[in-house]
């Protein structure tokens, strides 16, 4: 017990322990033997006891006291490796859970001693992705003890450094665990339509507790999303060099997001239809606690790979760092059938609100009839129900009100201000905590009407009726009702000048706290859009943000800034221009037909005709002349020195 508290203050990394047991030297191979003899004794007369005990030296032993880098080291340790697989590996009636934990502990430990190569590890992982619920209980435990290490390990880490790699699994790992997260988010969802009244209770009670697998494509989201969004260059380096790298880390984090991106959206696509397939069952079914697992399906929705992945990359796919044309073509698709998939579902359990209260009302074989009624039945009965958003009031960030407030209790020479502005409120509703209190009346909070300490005053409070400092209040005391300000701005300003005393208690000098709201009454404020109400919202606005990106098309460069007024040029725009076969761009032997005149007279300015895009009927061969303002004549004839020519009429 004493060596497994000594491994757990181990391995937190802000503890001085850490840094001593690091310092230590290494053991010696035969000190090692010596461990593995014991073990070898143990499992043969089944002494769980010591071979707990043993197991938990491993641990200690991998993390800071052995280096395999002799031939007689690495010989000790696949004889330590045997032994712990031969553990792991048996049947479950031969081996206690608890010996099982620690077996897998013991290998998560020593992983990079057990396994030193990248090639070793990738197979173990792939052995423990893909046989793990079928072959062995202990598989799928050591798999779940690796990944939350690595998940840990891999949120202390900076996109890019040493260790990045050794956490960031490979794609194809990748792709194992989000099979297996699709698969588990697909059996939660399943079980609210086939387990029994009593286990649904209780399965709503774990969740939204995620797997292993899940926490660590959380963590493998997070850590690229959020090196992309906060990665800045170094200011100290600016060589070329420096930014050519910096350039280089973006696109790579850009690339791995875009990779990551894909497969999340496709799991959530399959997902999303079981989503569907189960409440459309539900609906159809006759359970008797039919509307309970309807309201409990959005709760066990949050806790799938829909609640944990997908509204973090939505938000985070708005960030500009993000809204790329690359990003746009490849992810439009899948977003389209995600929009779809939400907004049919919500609007499947939307529709449900009058059936329950149909069936509580009247509880006639018609009323049954009509809650079985397939969706786009229902869909096309509710004509006065067009989408999933009707009836629903979406609220604005500031619905639920902006609190403001000092520290408790303030202390002496506090000064607070902060000014609040709810954009289109025409006044404001003030409501004051009531344990709002200052220790003299002139240790006051001065409420004004705008935006800074000089607009108009409305009001002034301070000071308490506790019996200490001032035993007063300032005007008729804090106030108990809502405090109406015309205007959407505010400025609180509240400065603590008297010291304290030495008698007065905290909560004579708790401060002040208020909530500011643009609705008189909170009953108007709306507690929020269901979730894949929120969900389909969110992917709707994302896909409408990538379709302006694809509408908008590549970045206008550089030299094409550069080059606007040429392109601007009524001369250039006449040219007609063909692509050869080596690439170059040359000008059309055999023009089509083109919307403009042939010719333009030097004796008015050129303009377009307004029928520009009616062509003009006939044919022609030859390439049109065209014929320059003559204030641009005059231009060129002057650079150079050219004279107009003069043409005689000949004499006959």
């Amino acid at each position: 017990m004493c060596i497994h508290q000594l491994n757990l203050l181990a391995a937190s990394n802000n503890l001085p322990i850490t840094s001593f047991l690091g310092k230590q030297h290494p053991i010696e191979a035969h000190h090692l033997s010596s461990i593995c003899d014991i073990m070898e004794k143990a499992m043969v007369n089944g002494d769980t006891c010591i071979i707990r005990c043993i197991l938990v030296v491993f641990q200690v032993v991998f993390k800071f006291f052995f280096s395999p880098q002799t031939e007689r080291n690495r010989d000790i340790v696949r004889r330590s490796g045997l032994l712990l697989w031969q553990l792991l590996m048996a049947p479950r009636d031969q081996i206690c859970s608890e010996i099982q934990k620690e077996v897998c502990l013991a290998i998560s430990s020593g992983l990079n001693i057990l396994y030193p190569g990248e090639a070793e590890i990738n197979n173990l992982l792939k052995l423990v992705l893909t046989e793990g619920e079928n072959r062995n209980s202990g598989l799928s435990q050591l798999r779940d003890v690796i990944l939350t290490n690595l998940a840990e390990q891999l949120q202390n880490n900076r996109f890019g450094s040493e260790d990045d790699e050794h956490y960031r699994l490979n794609d194809e790992l990748l792709h194992y665990i989000l099979k297996i997260v699709v698969r588990e988010s697909c059996v939660l969802i399943t079980k609210c339509q086939t387990v029994s009244k009593d286990d649904f209770q209780r399965l709503l009670s774990t969740v939204p507790a995620a797997s292993s697998c899940l926490r660590y494509l959380m963590a493998v989201q997070n850590h690229l999303l959020s090196n992309t969004i906060l990665i800045k260059p170094d200011e100290n380096d600016d060589s070329d060099s420096s930014l050519q790298g910096e350039t280089l880390k973006v696109q790579e984090l850009k690339t791995s997001i875009l990779s990551l991106a894909t497969q999340i959206l496709t799991g959530c696509d399959e997902v999303l239809e079981m989503l569907q397939q189960v409440t459309t069952a539900l609906i159809n079914s006759d359970i008797s606690d039919r509307e309970q697992r309807l309201k409990g399906l959005e709760q066990i929705t949050k806790a799938t790979m829909l609640g944990h992945l997908l509204p973090v990359l939505l938000t985070s796919l708005m960030h500009p760092n993000l809204q790329t044309l690359t990003m746009a073509d490849a992810l439009m698709p899948q977003l389209v059938q995600l929009v779809l998939y939400t907004s049919q579902t919500a609007l499947l359990l939307k529709t449900q609100s009058p059936v329950f209260s149909e069936l509580t009302s009247s509880p006639s074989c018609a009323s049954e009839q009509k809650g079985k009624l397939l969706p786009d039945e229902r869909m096309l009965e509710e004509k006065e129900e067009p989408g999933f958003l009707t009836g629903l009031k979406i609220p604005a960030p500031w619905a639920a009100g902006k609190t403001v407030e000092t520290v408790h209790p303030v202390r002496d020479n506090y000064k607070f201000k902060e000014t609040v502005h709810i954009p289109g409120a025409r006044c404001l509703y003030l409501r004051f905590d009531n344990r709002c209190s200052s220790q003299y009346d002139y240790d006051k909070l001065v409420i004004y009407a705008g935006p800074n300490t000089n607009s108009r005053k409305v009001a002034e409070y301070g000071g308490n009726t506790l019996g200490y400092g001032s035993r007063s209040v300032l005007g008729t005391g804090w106030p108990k009702d809502l405090v109406k300000v015309e205007g959407d701005t505010v400025t609180f300003s509240f400065e603590m000048r008297s010291g304290r005393e030495h008698n007065t208690p905290d909560k004579a000098m708790w401060g002040f706290a208020c909530t500011v709201r643009a609705q008189e009454s909170s009953e108007d404020v709306s507690g929020g859009l269901p979730f894949l109400v929120d969900l389909a919202l969110g992917l709707s606005v994302l896909a409408c943000s990538m379709l302006r990106i694809l509408y908008n098309g590549p970045e206008i460069t550089k030299d094409e800034e550069t080059c606007q007024e040429l392109l601007r040029s009524k001369l250039l725009q006449r040219c007609q221009w063909q692509v050869e076969a080596n690439g170059v761009i040359s000008p059309a032997l055999t023009p089509s037909p083109s919307p403009l005149p042939l010719t333009i007279d030097e004796d008015r300015e050129f303009t377009y005709p307004s029928d520009v895009l009616v062509p003009p009927v006939g044919h022609y061969f030859d390439l049109p002349r065209i014929r320059l303002p003559p204030g641009i004549m005059i231009k060129l004839r002057e650079i150079s020195g050219r004279a107009r020519p003069q043409f005689r009429p000949s004499i006959k």
